[in-house]
């Protein structure tokens, strides 16, 4: 699928990806949808990397990972699904802050685990470096994850792509095209505290 909507462009330097293999940490389908559009024309590859052990329970899990599929059939883009197998280690750290505020600790270490899962993605396929799609979202701050993401990029030795995707309308873009798309559309982040909350 080819980009359509320049919404969000000037947050992403064509320096950082041009030419560049990128994985692309994707937290649901329909925020993955901006971001792609964004890098596929920019990049000389781009793999979406599904991985969200957070998200409680499995039917919802299986719902967000469907529409996912979808996502990247739609883009002619190479999918990569994770281990959902790690979900009750997630369960049991993310249980030590259960009292936690949204946004607060837990989502802190949930952001830290999966962009260190998406690093280790990265160089373990070979790729120059990788972004994520958690910045889309207007109830997360792009420079905690961005800090994260840097730090994890480090470790595994590949690059980092920093992005805020909600600017210039980007998260309202992503909302119409699921909308477009008909994806399904989840009304809480993934674990279970996030649920109640």
């Amino acid at each position: 699928m080819e980009a359509t909507h320049a919404t969000g462009a000037e947050q992403l330097d064509p320096r950082d990806v041009a030419g560049r293999s990128v994985l692309l940490h994707v937290c649901c389908a329909p925020d993955a949808t901006v971001p792609l559009q964004l890098l596929m024309p920019l990049a000389k590859k781009v793999v979406a990397y599904f991985h969200n052990p957070n998200v409680y329970p499995p039917e919802e899990y299986a719902r967000r990972l469907g529409a996912m599929r979808t996502v990247a059939s739609e883009y002619g883009c190479e999918l990569v699904e994770g281990d959902y197998g790690e979900a009750p280690k997630y369960a049991t750290l993310f249980s030590m802050y259960a009292a936690e505020p949204e946004g607060g600790e837990r989502c802190h270490l949930c952001y830290a685990m999966r962009l260190e899962s998406s690093a280790r993605m990265a160089a373990d396929l070979g790729l120059d470096c990788f972004a994520t799609t958690l910045t889309i979202s207007p109830h997360k701050n792009h420079r905690t994850i961005n800090s994260l993401g840097e730090a994890a990029a480090g470790r595994w030795g590949v690059g980092y792509v920093a992005s805020n995707f909600k600017k210039r309308e980007g998260f309202k873009e992503s909302v119409r095209l699921a909308n477009e798309l008909g994806l399904y559309r989840q009304n809480y982040c993934g674990c279970a505290w996030s649920r109640r909350d």
